[in-house]
């Protein structure tokens, strides 16, 4: 398996964090609809995945196919492991 460099794993990391983060928001927005501070929390954090989100794509590769993420050319999807590979 290629080498990949520390900032490849410290990105992905944050990613999943800031999911996680968001997961959580959404459960909770769920019950509570009209908590206007989990709502402005909740926009932050997308406003972060798609920073870092942008940031990782940049570097590495795209995160999600079917129009999700853009690619580079050759054909991108599968130049990088799958999260699960590493």
């Amino acid at each position: 398996m290629k080498q990949l460099p520390p900032e490849y794993y410290q990105l992905l990391e944050q990613l999943q964090a800031i999911d996680f983060v968001l997961v959580e928001l959404t459960l909770y927005l769920d019950t509570h609809h009209h908590d206007q501070d989990a709502i402005n929390q909740f926009n932050h954090y997308v406003k972060e995945r798609e920073k870092f989100k942008k940031l990782y794509e940049s570097k590495y590769s795209p995160l999600l196919q079917y129009g999700n993420s853009p690619s580079g050319s050759p054909w991108d999807w599968d130049s990088a492991p799958w999260p699960w590979q590493v």
